[in-house]
């Protein structure tokens, strides 16, 4: 379902989307992954071990970040009657890698910072509606909400 289809119905509002992975390990750095009809390799590069035929796991947790954030940009910029004609995102996370290698654990695995640098094209838009538009953009868009906020994520064994 796209989101112009989720906006036409009320219970979009109200409407449960599971997203699913199907993930199968082909070498101790190297994952094919499927998600519905896509798969795609995840890899390390050499430096680290891998064999660099797909991106890092940060590096998709990154593009991950900017595919929603155009999405998102777009739709709200529909729904406030703004022409938005495209977007150019830049991220740069930085991250020490000591605490997954486990040569130190002084700071957490991830990124301890992730910085966006957006660059659009309005037609006839005011830089208050351009601010506007990006605070919705960035509260409304589920990748920075995974990211900022403490998302319970439950890992088990089958």
């Amino acid at each position: 379902m796209n989101v112009k289809e989720l906006n036409k119905t009320e219970e979009a509002c109200t409407m449960q989307v599971d997203v699913s992975v199907h993930a199968k390990s082909e070498t101790p750095t190297r994952l094919n992954i499927q998600s519905g009809k896509f798969n795609m390799i995840i890899d390390e590069p050499e430096n680290m071990g891998g064999t660099d035929m797909g991106p890092s796991p940060v590096q998709v947790l990154l593009m991950s970040l900017a595919g929603c954030l155009n999405v998102t940009g777009h739709e709200v910029a529909r729904q406030r009657g703004m022409k938005l004609n495209g977007i150019k995102i830049d991220i740069k996370g930085s991250m020490n890698p000591c605490n997954f290698m486990g040569c130190s654990f002084d700071e957490r695995a991830g990124f301890q910072q992730i910085n966006v640098s957006i660059k659009t094209d309005f037609e006839n838009a005011s830089k208050e509606e351009i601010y506007s538009w990006l605070q919705e953009t960035e509260s409304r868009c589920p990748v920075t909400d995974n990211i900022k906020e403490g998302t319970h994520i439950y890992v088990k064994l089958k």
